[in-house]
């Protein structure tokens, strides 16, 4: 079974300040969370079972360095933030994290011990509950700058709100993530591998697989602009380029800076968010 979108990792240099960025959005914001290996988050939860991390280097002191079959979440986040923020580890959703492990070993797509960890989440009204994750690493040597990885949640009933997937912009879920590369086609066999799903759809800009109620695909520049109706960023190597949000208020959203594109509206890139979100109507065709 293909494994579905669980969430994305969206690195900031101010947690606060890209949390008020999002709210401006529409986006119901969570509370500021603290890792014990260096990094923090707020969360934005959909109803589609998916979320956005926000994401922040708080403490570099505490931050272990990546060791052999070890995948250090916290390093991967203070170099990326280093290059760019925005959109830098795809997460999809497991429901065995060890035997995840042990597929992508079988595969050659990652050879990483399973990493467990649990923390303290906040509820809306404050409340204190126990959340608990243990992730899968795999890799893509020709995409360095990407990082992927699957998560398995021990007690969904702590995290899930539903009053925090409630958005003023009405967005319901994330339909796709878009990947840029020179070449699309020389990566679909790891995509492939990490998805779970071997058919796979080509396009005349590239390749996408379906992931659970949602879409992953690797297309060239060109592409990129096509959809999102903005310039694709210049990378040395594939990079994570843009996010499709599905909204139940679209012909009602007026946010400044937005552009409206081929039926939709896109928040272009820019130094703050390096990835570009584009909102499209619930049940609606993409371009």
């Amino acid at each position: 079974m293909a494994r579905a979108l669980d969430h994305f990792v969206l690195g900031v240099a101010d947690l606060d300040a890209a949390g008020a960025r999002f709210a401006a959005m529409g986006f119901t914001v969570g509370a500021r969370n603290k890792h014990p290996w260096g990094t923090e988050n707020r969360i934005i939860q959909f109803a589609d079972q998916t979320f956005f991390e926000l994401i922040t280097v708080g403490d570099a002191s505490a931050i272990p360095p990546h060791a052999p079959r070890h995948f250090s979440f916290g390093a991967f986040v203070r170099d990326a933030l280093a290059k760019k923020t925005g959109l830098s580890m795809l997460v999809l959703k497991s429901a065995d994290a060890k035997a995840d492990t042990a597929e992508f070993a079988r595969l050659g797509i990652g050879d990483f011990e399973p990493f467990h960890f649990a923390r303290k989440g906040k509820r809306p009204d404050g409340s204190e509950v126990e959340v608990a994750f243990s992730l899968a690493f795999a890799a893509e040597p020709a995409m360095p700058d990407c990082a992927f990885f699957v998560c398995q949640q021990h007690f969904p009933q702590n995290f899930w709100s539903g009053s925090a997937q409630q958005h003023t912009n009405g967005a319901t879920g994330v339909r796709r993530v878009t990947i840029v590369a020179e070449n699309p086609s020389d990566h679909h066999i790891f995509l492939s591998a990490f998805v779970g799903e071997r058919a796979m759809r080509s396009t005349s800009f590239g390749i996408e697989i379906a992931a659970g109620q949602g879409i992953i695909e690797i297309i060239s520049p060109e592409g990129f602009r096509f959809r999102y109706g903005t310039k694709a960023p210049a990378a040395p190597s594939p990079t994570f380029a843009g996010l499709e949000i599905a909204t139940t208020k679209l012909e009602g959203m007026h946010v400044k800076g937005f552009e409206t594109h081929a039926g939709g509206l896109t928040a272009p890139a820019d130094h703050d968010f390096a990835t570009a979100l584009r909102f499209v109507p619930v049940g609606g065709v993409a371009v």
